[in-house]
């Protein structure tokens, strides 16, 4: 007469076998040696194809590093490069700057504009700051006498903003 076993019963024996049936911890083993892989000679097609279209497969062609042979461990020797000191450029800065306003009659202010039309007719956009910009190295660049006689042509003005009329 065969007995009958629960699942839980048959289900457990086995396990209880392949427990007391463990492998012992294993060995560490240090890794093989790494084998050399031999590369394949390009295909007449493929070097055809390369030779034909200039680009970066090409590009890569022409730079593949030198064999080295089996068993040695040499590296190519880098190449130094002597940088001269006077070849290396140096970034100007750019000036820093500075926003102000300033306050000026109504007939110079449209003088501005009446340049800049002026400007435009001869195909050269210009902008109001560098009108006033131009007309400061204009000033700087002249003689004393003539920067005096610039200077006093221009009135004074009350400073301050202008009274709403």
């Amino acid at each position: 007469m065969a007995t009958i076993e629960s699942p839980t019963t048959a289900s457990t024996a086995p396990t209880a076998a392949k427990s007391s049936a463990r492998k012992p911890a294993a060995t560490v083993t240090p890794p093989a040696a790494p084998v050399a892989v031999k590369k394949r000679a390009p295909s007449a097609k493929r070097a055809a194809s390369a030779t034909a279209k200039p680009g970066p497969v090409a590009a890569r062609a022409k730079t593949d590093k030198p064999t080295v042979a089996p068993g040695t461990t040499a590296t190519p020797a880098k190449a130094q490069v002597a940088v001269p000191t006077e070849a290396k450029v140096t970034k100007e800065k750019k000036p820093k700057m500075v926003r102000d306003s300033v306050t000026i009659p109504k007939a110079e202010y449209q003088a501005l504009d009446a340049m800049k039309q002026r400007a435009a007719q001869l195909q050269t956009m210009v902008k109001k700051t560098e009108l006033i910009r131009a007309g400061i190295k204009h000033l700087s660049s002249l003689p004393d006498a003539a920067f005096l006689a610039a200077i006093a042509a221009v009135p004074s003005l009350k400073t301050g903003r202008p009274s709403k009329d």
